[in-house]
């Protein structure tokens, strides 16, 4: 069976590296979690970072360093580092800091491989769960789920209406932010079941069929690079609120593909 530990022929080794750089990353952070006195520092967009933050993002750009030093890497937390391969690698070291800082295990770290700026493979990597969704453009979505050390093909819910369906958001004041609370509204009364703590947890849940729509009001590149691969190959649609298929809108909502129009239905009531 493929699955991502057989990925060394592809991209000149580059596949069989992405997940053990992004787990490498993520379980750096686990010396971080659940420590009450962890600083907490606030950005100038006022999102919070951590010295766990930092570490496992320079932790990632070391090791792409010495095993690829043409490639570029673009991150969270630090300044974009240029390459000249063509590969770029897009790290989001924690994604999910308030979870992270509230004690809950449902943050992971992302990390995506470019190549000529497509993305072409990612990671969501969950360190206090210790699962791991991985995918490759026409590789398929790869699981390895909680103590397990095997990997499943990761696929997408069968559902086809909203009212069976399970919606899973980050947070529900960023809906409100961008005046799109009756979005939100209206994807909570539709869905049959609405939880938030959702950020990159959320997208996974949806690749491995435990979801089936996640939707985000705010995005950056680092939010997403990783997640539309896996979404994609998966089997599912993953596209920005008004149904572009793309990494660089400032939001994003992936679903099982069936309930994709339907949501993007609802979402348009926030234009």
């Amino acid at each position: 069976m493929r699955c991502p530990d057989n990925w060394s022929d592809l991209h000149d080794g580059r596949l069989e590296q992405l997940v053990p750089i992004a787990e490498a990353a993520g379980r750096s952070t686990r010396a971080y979690f659940g420590n009450a006195e962890l600083a907490v520092e606030a950005k100038s967009d006022a999102s919070p970072v951590t010295a766990a933050d930092r570490h496992a993002e320079q932790l990632v750009r070391k090791m792409v360093a010495e095993r690829f030093p043409e490639d570029g890497v673009l991150g969270e937390e630090f300044d974009p580092q240029p390459g000249s391969s063509g590969y770029r690698w897009i790290v989001d070291p924690i994604d999910g800091t308030k979870s992270f800082v509230a004690g809950v295990p449902l943050y992971s770290t992302l990390l995506a491989l470019e190549h000529d700026e497509e993305t072409v493979a990612g990671v969501i990597f969950i360190p206090a769960l210790n699962e791991c969704v991985a995918a490759a453009t026409g590789q398929g979505a790869w699981h390895r789920p909680m103590g397990s050390e095997d990997w499943v093909p990761a696929r997408v819910s069968q559902r086809k209406r909203l009212s069976d369906a399970v919606f899973v958001t980050s947070q529900v004041d960023g809906f409100d932010a961008r005046g799109a609370a009756a979005a939100y509204k209206g994807l909570e009364q539709a869905a049959w079941i609405t939880r938030s703590w959702g950020d990159g947890y959320g997208y996974l849940l949806v690749a491995t069929g435990r979801a089936d729509v996640m939707v985000d009001p705010e995005v950056n590149l680092w939010d997403v690079a990783a997640i539309r691969p896996v979404i994609e190959q998966a089997g599912g649609t993953f596209s920005d609120w008004k149904g572009n298929v793309t990494n660089h809108s400032p939001d994003a909502v992936g679903t099982n593909g069936r309930l994709h129009r339907e949501v993007l239905a609802v979402l348009k009531t926030a234009d």
